[in-house]
């Protein structure tokens, strides 16, 4: 895994598996982003070289659109591979997560999400 900064966002680079092993990679990267940058730049999750997501990744990226929306920030996933996708449809997360064609999309997507995200935090506040 990479972590890119960039103007409009930052961009965490996935490849090969994302499984039990290496989630403490995400974890690590996720932990980091939050505790040093309080703006509200969204984080990109690149997927296009991600070659298999299991229970545990898709449970590490749940975590890190909480983490994000706690403080008011997107997540976007670029890129997701067919065979990701369909988990997400078959959980439904297809509807919780905001999937764009590539990085380069992800990156440059309004700020529409960031209201998403601090609505869905404001609702999660209230039913607490």
């Amino acid at each position: 895994m990479e972590v890119r900064r960039h103007a409009l966002g930052v961009l965490f680079v996935l490849f090969g598996e994302l499984d039990f092993d290496s989630v403490v990679q995400l974890h690590e990267a996720a932990d980091e982003e939050l505790s040093t940058s309080k703006g509200a730049l969204p984080v990109v999750v690149d997927c296009a070289a991600l070659t298999f997501c299991d229970s545990s990744g898709i449970s590490a990226l749940l975590r890190l659109y909480q983490q994000l929306s706690a403080q008011q920030r997107a997540l976007r996933l670029a890129a997701v591979p067919a065979s990701v996708a369909r988990l997400f449809t078959l959980t439904g997360l297809d509807q919780l997560f905001s999937v764009h064609k590539d990085a380069a999309e992800a990156l440059a997507a309004g700020s529409d999400e960031r209201g998403v995200a601090a609505a869905v935090h404001q609702t999660e506040e209230r039913s607490a």
